[in-house]
């Protein structure tokens, strides 16, 4: 092959237009040199804005309220699920909570080498028997004090109806017809069978529920570690080191605002007792385990548990009395709030009162008494869970791993 036909041939090696194609005639011989034409990406096509007529500010506030409408509609969405599985939610509630009270009791016994099953099982039965011998004391106490309490109780309505004589202008009649037209209110309609069939709904509830609680007790004190893996594993990755690192931080706020709570009723129900006895006022074991399970609601809780034992103290003893017995109830209280509270809490909880207030505030619109009972718990887990998210950290630790699966050993051939 000639050297003329190497050159043709290698230029249509190097030539990027396929065999198939033809070659148009370069147009530079007729028109001058090329111009090459780029064409512009789709990306940088696309990158005019039409004007719609809205203003900057009024873009940002729509991003920001459709966002919020949707975080409010997933929060409505919860509760109400909640509210409708109320008779599964609330027991296991319970549970999470009388778990983070008791759970240092199930691991002391298995420190004395008990198997954890049998640890579990032990620390569920005591709760059992502590509660049932306090109830016990307590309807002793009322039957054996039954009857001196009833006369006392008719002497202090006498005397009400002294006063509301002497400073009201009310007569004998009067009091009379109120009384029967309270009793006619209630009776009437069949207002009292729908009470009773409701109260006996709400005691099977309750029973079911109780059984629910200690069910979940034991198993979060068996197997919370097992337990609290598997919720964490259904995160996706991206999120597992995260979401553990904020439920172990909110298990810690949550063991010690339980914990501390317990101490401060305890301290309650101890001082008002001993006013109680100190003053010879009659039922003071049913006076301070009253006061004992009302602190568990803050501020509302102490001023009703306060509030009835000011009323006892004013019927089997008299005005001056129960002025002494509030004025106990206040020390108590003050003590509580001011030095308690603070020196056990610390900065483990640091829940603002407001925080506390609107809180069982909610709880109640949401759900009655129980709401109550857990709204300030939950307030302090949310805080250290947003806290943690946030870098806020009181004092940060480090995320414990979770628990792996052990391999399985290889078969043998």
């Amino acid at each position: 092959m000639s050297e003329s036909g190497r050159d043709e041939t290698r230029a249509q090696d190097q030539s990027p237009v396929a065999d198939n194609e033809v070659l148009e005639p370069s147009s530079e011989s007729v028109t001058g040199p090329v111009v090459e034409t780029v064409e512009a990406p789709a990306a940088t096509r696309s990158t005019t804005k039409t004007d719609h007529g809205v203003t900057p500010a009024m873009e940002i506030a729509s991003a920001w309220a459709w966002r919020f409408l949707v975080i409010v509609a997933a929060i409505v969405v919860i509760g109400y699920g909640m509210r409708y599985l109320s008779e599964v939610v609330v027991p296991v509630t319970v549970g999470v909570l009388l778990t983070a009270l008791l759970i240092p009791v199930t691991t002391g016994l298995q420190k004395l080498r008990l198997p954890r099953g049998a640890a579990a099982g032990i620390t569920v039965l005591a709760t059992i028997v502590v509660v049932a011998g306090l109830l016990t004391l307590v309807g002793t106490q009322i039957a054996g004090q039954f009857e001196d309490l009833s006369n006392q109780v008719g002497e202090g309505v006498q005397k009400l109806r002294d006063l509301a004589r002497i400073n009201f202008g009310l007569t004998d009649a009067d009091i009379t017809n109120l009384y029967k037209q309270l009793q006619e209110l209630v009776t009437s309609g069949g207002a009292l069978g729908q009470q009773a069939a409701a109260v006996g709904t709400t005691a099977t509830h309750v029973v079911a529920g109780l059984f629910i609680s200690l069910f979940c007790l034991f198993f979060f004190l068996y197997q919370g570690e097992q337990i609290w893996s598997w919720l964490v594993r259904l995160f996706p990755r991206r999120a597992r080191d995260k979401a553990d690192s904020s439920g172990r931080k909110a298990w810690v706020s949550l063991t010690a605002f339980v914990r501390a709570t317990v101490i401060v009723a305890a301290v309650d129900a101890i001082g008002i007792s001993l006013g109680a006895a100190i003053l010879g006022l009659p039922l003071v074991s049913a006076i301070g385990i009253l006061v004992f399970v009302g602190s568990f609601v803050p501020v509302v809780g102490a001023l009703i548990s306060g509030t009835v034992a000011v009323l006892v103290a004013l019927v089997a003893k008299g005005p001056l009395i129960a002025i002494i017995m509030l004025a106990v109830v206040i020390g108590v209280q003050q003590l509580e709030a001011h030095v308690l509270q603070p020196f056990l809490l610390g900065r483990a909880v640091s829940v603002h009162p407001l925080a506390i207030i609107l809180s069982i505030a909610t709880g109640v619109v949401i759900a009655g008494i129980v709401g109550a009972l857990v709204a300030v718990p939950t307030a302090a887990v949310l805080n250290a869970i947003v806290n943690h998210l946030a870098g806020h950290d009181v004092d940060p630790e480090p995320p414990r791993p979770l628990p792996r699966r052990r391999p399985r050993p290889a078969p043998t051939e």
